[in-house]
């Protein structure tokens, strides 16, 4: 599973839209759905944002642990 997919189906788990998650960590809903959709990269510090709102490690949302 790509990074995109895994960070869209985490959101989808804790029942936030795409403008919700860009309100919660500052952004646009437009670049926040460019990330989603791998026409902007997401990079360290914005993954950090976006694990502080699921209470998760950034690298949670970079690996899946098998």
């Amino acid at each position: 599973m790509y990074t995109t997919e895994r960070l869209k189906t985490i959101r989808k788990q804790h029942g936030y839209t795409i403008y919700q998650m860009a309100e919660k960590i500052g952004i646009t809903p437009s670049f926040y759905s460019q990330i989603e959709n791998k026409r902007r990269r997401l990079f360290y510090d914005t993954a950090c944002l976006i694990a502080r709102v699921f209470d998760m490690k950034p690298d949670e949302i970079f690996y899946i642990n098998k």
